[in-house]
């Protein structure tokens, strides 16, 4: 995933040098987004337009740590899932506290052209229940899902098994039993094993 306009040499350099493992996104991320919002996507507009991108993201709204630019975030997320359905392209959606507001602007754009995962799940069963009615959406699950008091194990017995995707997030959320570690792809294991006893 993209995250603002600085990261783009980056993630470019990465997908070119290792094309045979890493296909990139194209989005702004939502702690991104900054006063000048509006030359920001431009400069992600444009970029998603000159290059191959499998999806767009990583993009979202996330109310966790602040609530300042709340109308900016919601603003630059529902042009991003315009993009998303001019280009036919899947999202990566970052929800943080901000799941209510995340499903509002999916149907204010149209729920039913739009597809994507919910990245890191973390949310209650009533919220699960929420994101499941959008019926082109996959619940994203990672290395919370195994730490023993994140309650995911429960809210993921609600979930239907072909509605979610493993996810790494590397490097963060790591599994146990690597959790506070740099996590990798290759933790994804247990990750799978924890799910499997989960809804067996």
């Amino acid at each position: 995933p993209n995250i603002d306009e600085n990261t783009i040499d980056d993630l470019k350099s990465c997908t070119s040098k290792y094309s045979d493992i890493f296909i990139g996104m194209m989005g702004l991320h939502p702690t991104s987004v900054k006063n000048d919002w509006k030359n920001q996507l431009q400069l992600i507009y444009n970029d998603l337009n000159r290059n191959d991108y499998i999806a767009v993201g990583e993009i979202g709204i996330d109310l966790y740590w602040d609530t300042t630019l709340k109308k900016e975030q919601i603003i630059v997320f529902e042009e991003q899932l315009k993009w998303s359905v001019e280009k036919n392209l899947p999202v990566s959606i970052h929800f943080r506290n901000a799941t209510v507001e995340v499903i509002n602007s999916i149907k204010r754009i149209g729920e039913n052209s739009l597809r994507g995962v919910f990245h890191s799940f973390g949310g209650t069963v009533d919220e699960l229940n929420e994101i499941l009615k959008l019926k082109n959406f996959m619940i994203g699950v990672n290395g919370v899902v195994t730490f023993k008091n994140s309650g995911m194990s429960d809210t993921l017995k609600y979930c239907p098994k072909d509605r979610l995707v493993l996810e790494s997030d590397s490097p963060y959320l790591s599994p146990m039993p690597y959790r506070g570690k740099r996590n990798e792809s290759s933790y994804l294991r247990f990750v799978l094993k924890k799910i499997s006893e989960t809804l067996i």
